[in-house]
């Protein structure tokens, strides 16, 4: 079979397309002959727990001082819609 399948004849075999790229295969979609898109699997990665040790690697994120301390409320004050309104209309 064909790895390449262009826009047109993508529509008409869209179930054919997505069967074969849950079989891991990855298809190339062309326009007028030039390739213009993959259709892939999605990576298998572990779920959270290894996307946020991922981020964690990158220096997206880093990981809590304290895991599983709890959070304060907030303090709720009077008129912050007002003070936020004013400093907004001030720029």
């Amino acid at each position: 079979m064909d790895d390449r399948y262009s826009v047109y004849d993508a529509k008409a075999k869209l179930s054919e397309i997505v069967r074969r790229v849950r079989e891991g295969q990855t298809i190339t979609l062309t326009y007028r002959g030039e390739p213009v898109a993959e259709v892939r699997p999605v990576p298998r990665g572990g779920g959270t727990p290894e996307h946020i040790r991922r981020l964690e690697e990158r220096g997206v994120i880093v990981p809590a001082r304290r895991p599983g301390a709890a959070i304060p409320p907030l303090a709720r004050k009077r008129g912050a819609v007002a003070r936020f309104l004013k400093d907004r209309n001030r720029l």
